[in-house]
């Protein structure tokens, strides 16, 4: 009777074995499919972002965030820079597990805000296109975070 309770016991642990590798697979995938796994630059996508901010021109004089755990949240724009990420520190500290302390950097430069990644882990994406030296940010262009998405607004 104890071997046959053994012999079932390897069998189940065997089993959770391979669903925790399945499930760790099929994160690591889902993480990397965000843009076929490589990242698109701008210029080679339609040209959707330009034809935003030709039909919303001006300046952003709010930061929106449009989803994760901050829906809603809205910060009004300055001359500073602005720091997003998990530390306390920030200008938008971020509760996502995805953020780095340090995330990421929004400043302005003349009328134009510039998006900088910070080296984080997860990385930082600019309507799909993953950040990677200081990039224009047109307005209502999404940037995401983590699972937190946010927006340059008038």
């Amino acid at each position: 009777m104890q071997g046959l309770i053994l012999q079932l016991s390897r069998i189940g642990f065997l089993i959770l074995l391979w669903l925790f590798v399945y499930a760790t697979i099929r994160a690591l995938r889902n993480d990397l499919s965000i843009a076929g796994g490589r990242p698109i630059s701008l210029s080679a996508r339609p040209s959707r972002a330009r034809s935003r901010t030709k039909a919303a021109r001006g300046s952003a004089r709010y930061l929106v965030v449009t989803s994760g755990a901050l829906a809603n949240t809205r910060i009004t724009l300055g001359d500073q820079p602005l720091l997003l990420g998990r530390a306390d520190d920030s200008t938008l500290v971020l509760t996502d597990d995805y953020a780095s302390e340090r995330h990421a950097r929004l400043s302005r430069r003349g009328d134009d805000w510039y998006l900088e990644d910070l080296g984080s882990t997860n990385g930082t994406y600019l309507d799909r296109a993953k950040v990677t030296t200081a990039a224009r940010v047109p307005l209502s262009t999404p940037i995401r975070i983590g699972k937190t998405v946010i927006e340059l607004r008038p």
